[in-house]
């Protein structure tokens, strides 16, 4: 469930079956966040909020309620923008150097640029690629889709596997430095 507040922004609430009393914290954006027992009425939930403000404002680190808007709004075109682009070149690149995958992804994970899974029983694999990809120039985009199209053959960052990066990207050294320059958190 998630409140309005005047103060606070929106607040996230969960309501847990193994919660016994209420407890606030800050979720991963900055939101302030509420675990509450499961069978907790929303007019109480209300009632806890508005009775802990001045102990929220002491303890707890929040982000201007502006800010989470803001920020929000930034992840939902940097999505559009992503799932519109990074499976069009994912595709590109996986026909013109013959590789396969199963599944494409789009995350917006705040420490990695994208990922590559092999999937232990059925063996399949899925790429999953970050939305902050479309924060950073077009040729850093493609070393972070020719590095992850190559743990395909590679699962990890041996020797063979920065031979076969380069061979797609000459200049993998020197864009992987550039991409540093760059966060993918959002």
């Amino acid at each position: 469930m998630i409140l309005n507040d005047k103060e606070f922004g929106e607040v996230i609430v969960r309501k847990n079956a193994l919660s016994s009393s209420v407890k606030f914290s800050v979720s991963m954006n900055g939101r302030l966040q509420m675990s509450v027992p499961k069978y907790t009425p929303d007019f109480l939930v209300k009632k806890y909020l508005n009775s802990s403000r001045a102990q929220i404002r002491t303890k707890l680190e929040l982000k201007d309620p502006k800010t989470q808007r803001s920020r929000d709004m930034k992840k939902k075109i940097l999505m559009k923008k992503a799932k519109e682009w990074l499976p069009y070149r994912l595709e590109y690149f996986a026909k013109l150097y013959g590789y396969k995958y199963d599944n494409f992804r789009v995350s917006h994970a705040s420490t990695r640029w994208g990922s590559c899974t092999r999937h232990g029983k059925t063996g399949s694999t899925t790429i999953s690629l970050n939305i902050g990809l479309m924060n950073v120039p077009e040729i850093l985009r493609d070393y972070v889709i020719l590095h992850e199209l190559a743990h395909l053959n590679h699962m990890d960052h041996s020797a063979d596997f920065w031979k076969e990066v380069g061979s797609h990207d000459p200049h993998y050294k020197y864009h992987r430095n550039k991409l540093k320059m760059f966060s993918p958190g959002v």
